[in-house]
């Protein structure tokens, strides 16, 4: 149900369309104790004609379909995934997917889809994210994690908020915030991680076999320039960007954590 308040303005206000027995156009005017529909040729513009297009888009949005995309959502594109869902409002229905994974009292998802079924808006999070899902009367929240830290000091460090905020009139708003507090670390440690990732990438450009030692800085190469970077070492990031071409033809995971580790310097750096 909708309910549209119409202030006067002091001037004619007609139907914008044909509505059962009476045409667009018409205008009604009280007589006695009943209304009459008069037709007047003249262009009129409602000052209301934004909510009335709003409350029409809304209307479409029948049980019929939701509940179809609700059954698509779970059964079908995601059967072989944790899925749930969430009403808001009595009138949107929030569906998400994922690999759920338990980390002492905390509970992580990777490899997310979310959708907000009755508006088709979706949120996608690869298979190297870490997100966390929370949610209250009024709003949905998606919190994504980054696992930094150097050796065996690792832990989840949030990185940025994404809620949708749900109002009673059908309408609902959706905003970002950046939460990221990177770890620090002391310098002499950093400058000395940085030199030996500028010998690894030396290495691989000469065609040098690496020894197991230092394949294992290689697999931990990605996440510590990003590491550098954040603490101040910029010139970590061209690091990064030189060492694409050689790890896409050698190994494609540890290309995949690098073009992660590139996203989330983007997305620090632009917020």
């Amino acid at each position: 149900v909708g309910l549209v308040t119409i202030s006067s303005s002091g001037k004619i206000c007609s139907l914008r369309r044909n509505i059962w027995k009476y045409f667009g156009g018409a205008v009604f005017f009280r007589e006695g104790s009943i209304s009459m529909p008069k037709h007047y040729d003249v262009s009129l513009k409602d000052a209301n004609s934004a909510t009335v297009a709003e409350i029409e888009r809304h209307a479409r949005n029948n049980i019929e379909l939701t509940l179809d995309g609700v059954i698509d959502f779970i059964n079908y594109r995601h059967r072989d995934l944790s899925s749930h869902y969430k009403v808001f409002k009595e009138q949107f229905v929030v569906c998400w997917a994922g690999n759920r994974k338990e980390v002492r009292d905390a509970v992580y998802f990777s490899r997310v889809d979310i959708e907000l079924i009755n508006e088709q808006v979706k949120l996608f999070y690869s298979s190297l994210d870490e997100v966390s899902i929370a949610w209250d009367l009024d709003s949905f929240h998606i919190t994504e994690y980054i696992y930094l830290g150097l050796d065996d000091q690792k832990r989840y460090y949030p990185l940025e908020k994404v809620t949708i905020e749900f109002a009673d009139n059908g309408t609902y708003k959706m905003f970002g915030e950046l939460i990221f507090e990177p770890p620090q670390y002391e310098r002499k440690t950093l400058h000395h991680i940085l030199n030996t990732n500028r010998a690894l990438l030396r290495k691989l450009g000469k065609g040098v076999s690496l020894k197991p030692a230092e394949v294992k800085d290689l697999q931990r190469f990605p996440a510590t320039s990003l590491i550098c970077y954040l603490n101040g070492f910029e010139e970590a990031e061209d690091l990064l960007q030189s060492s694409r071409g050689m790890l896409k033809k050698i190994d494609l995971d540890i290309y995949q954590s690098v073009k992660e580790a590139l996203r989330i310097l983007r997305k620090v750096r632009y917020n």
